[in-house]
């Protein structure tokens, strides 16, 4: 095993840029896990349905407002209402910002939550229950993982749709706060469900994901003759095996040889290849690349890809940093619905835009304890007593507005959503059944959300 640096991240309220190091290689891809694992996998899919579905995850670190995006509330005063209005979109009495008017074009293919909390104004607390849906204490103070995250989860029962392809990549990491891989990671479960991260920028001119999986010196071939000596090794205890380990064994053996040394994956990763005019309409910078990175990769048969937007923690000079990011979240969410729609992929992709909280409904004074507006224009704080969260493809509704929140913003009005039903919602489309247990380190049965409940309205 090795470790990487995966490089400084944005700053966060606290001013802390934190660093943090990802743990790969070729041992920990090729683990695997006892017959018992593949059996509760087979035992999930009969009682769902198995499915070639796949999710892309656009995380908004730093925690977008709702406020200013797609829950606008124009008759509230206007220290609430803030500072754009709302536009209409190709869906009657469904609006969202006047910085979103690309997305208002496809509002069809996607839907909105408007009634999400979980009320927590904690960065760690928040992005712990948006990826694992649990609580368990962590917090500012307390911020290491105590449990899976949801694509490690989704990893481990479906592996990836496509062999020769990893289970989940994170474009360009995965991060939570600054945390790498934080609780995208696979904590108990193993190092072998944390994503593959690409690194770098997807934008760059030649762009290439190096392979991290094969340690210094070892080349193909000489993968290929280890492989052929475990084999032949293996010969004398798999005669008196019953338990099927080495079956396991095999499978997963696999799964990682034909990732490391197949042209598949090679292929998905070369956005070169892509239309340059496809590329303009998403972006010509890091987050519209890495959208089309995400499509490329669940079309060639990833199963989960997480991309990161980092930088949302506007706790003053929010006019700035909304217009600086909005046209490029429009133009690339915008994109990736026009894109899978025209490919006949809409289907069968889930996309979801989500951050781990959103931002206080009462702007602040733009002051952050000093005269008001000396720090710019005014901001939002912490707030996780209502949130949005968008979801479309995958056989999700499109048009769509889940719940409402008051006249201020301040806390859901009807149809109260939590972490656990998004969560749910995710796995009816993945064919995963929510009622999922995993065995802790105590080896006690541990329920993956204590709500299973997905939000019905949307399929």
């Amino acid at each position: 095993m090795f470790r990487i640096d995966a490089g400084k991240t944005f700053p966060y309220c606290d001013g802390i840029r934190r660093r943090s190091f990802l743990q790969l290689g070729v041992a920990g891809m090729a683990s695997v896990g006892l017959p018992g694992v593949l059996r509760a996998k087979e035992q999930s899919a009969s009682k769902t349905g198995k499915k070639d579905t796949s999710v892309i995850l656009i995380w908004l670190d730093g925690g977008p407002s709702h406020m200013d995006l797609y829950d606008m509330k124009p008759e509230a005063p206007a220290e609430y209402r803030g500072i754009w209005s709302p536009i209409k979109t190709n869906v009657p009495g469904f609006e969202i910002t006047e910085m979103f008017p690309q997305q208002a074009k496809v509002a069809d293919k996607f839907s909105i939550v408007r009634s999400l909390h979980h009320d927590t104004g904690d960065h760690f607390a928040g992005a712990h229950r948006m990826l694992t849906a649990k609580d368990m204490g962590v917090n500012g103070a307390n911020n290491a993982p105590r449990f899976p995250g949801l694509p490690a989860i989704v990893a481990r029962e479906l592996g990836p749709r496509r062999s020769g392809m990893p289970a989940h990549v994170a474009v360009p990491y995965a991060a939570s706060v600054g945390l790498v891989p934080g609780y995208f990671g696979g904590h108990f479960l193993g190092a072998k469900h944390d994503p593959f991260a690409t690194q770098g920028d997807p934008n760059a001119d030649g762009f290439r994901v190096q392979n991290p999986n094969l340690a210094a010196g070892l080349t193909i071939d000489r993968l290929d003759d280890r492989r052929k000596l475990m084999t032949h090794l293996d010969g004398i205890s798999r005669q008196v095996d019953s338990s099927g380990t080495f079956d396991s064994l095999d499978k997963f053996d696999k799964e990682a040889y034909e990732f490391v040394s197949g042209p598949h994956a090679r292929k998905a990763f070369d956005i070169g290849k892509e239309d340059p005019r496809l590329r303009d309409r998403y972006g010509r910078h890091s987050w519209g690349q890495s959208v089309l990175l995400a499509r490329r990769l669940v079309e060639a048969g990833t199963t989960f890809v997480s991309v990161h937007f980092g930088g949302w923690d506007h706790h003053w000079d929010l006019q700035k940093g909304m217009e600086n990011y909005l046209p490029i979240v429009d133009a690339a969410v915008s994109s990736l619905f026009a894109d899978l729609s025209d490919r006949g992929l809409l289907d069968r992709v889930l996309v979801v835009l989500c951050g781990e909280f959103s931002r206080t409904p009462k702007m602040n004074d733009g002051g952050n304890g000093g005269p008001p507006r000396s720090m710019g224009t005014p901001g939002r704080d912490h707030w996780g007593n209502s949130m949005f969260c968008l979801l479309g493809g995958g056989g999700v509704k499109g048009g769509r507005i889940i719940g409402s929140t008051d006249r201020r913003g301040m806390a859901p009005t009807s149809r109260a959503v939590r972490p656990d039903n998004i969560h749910a919602t995710i796995y009816r489309v993945l064919g995963i059944d929510p009622a999922l247990h995993l065995l802790d380190p105590s080896g006690r049965p541990t329920p993956v959300i204590e709500d299973t409940a997905a939000i019905d309205e949307l399929f």
